[in-house]
């Protein structure tokens, strides 16, 4: 975890009043130990619990509606039931996000162009931007070419 992040994470705990226990930091090392990765609760569930076993389920679901609230992770509906968690806002708060509707694979990115459109289309329609969510959901290329995928033989 960043020094970065630590500050923010701690900033967040005390403006809630709230003390850096232990079961706390297991649930924030597994959540941003890589910012890159996104997770279900029940991913970060079973990486908390590879940490220190005695993690339980509502500390972690109290943790992450805390974070959520906070901003410090962003709820990320992949659609078909799934929600997921992107730890990546506070490094990277501009990035958006490409979702394959056919493995739920997420890929991020960021392009100066969404950002000059999201800016042109707000101002022009009388609003200042306050904050964005950009998902591309969109068929996987690999697939469709050769039957198969490699995020889908991951998971199987």
């Amino acid at each position: 975890m960043s020094p970065e992040v630590r500050e923010k994470i701690q900033a967040l705990f005390d403006v809630k009043g709230l003390r850096m226990t232990r079961p706390r930091e297991v649930i924030l090392e597994a959540a941003f130990s890589d910012p890159g990765d996104h997770f279900t609760a029940d991913e970060l569930f079973d990486k908390a619990r590879s940490i220190d076993t005695k993690t339980s389920r509502a500390t972690l679901y109290r943790t992450i509606a805390l974070l959520v609230e906070g901003g410090l992770l962003h709820e990320i509906d992949l659609g078909k039931g799934v929600t997921s968690y992107d730890p990546n806002f506070i490094d990277s708060p501009h990035h958006n996000h490409l979702i394959c509707i056919d493995c739920s694979k997420v890929v991020e990115f960021e392009d100066q162009h969404i950002s000059v459109l999201e800016d042109c289309i707000t101002r022009r329609l009388g609003f200042t931007p306050a904050s964005k969510s950009i998902q591309i959901k969109a068929r996987c290329d690999e697939l469709r070419r050769t039957g198969q995928c490699a995020s889908l033989r991951e998971r199987g």
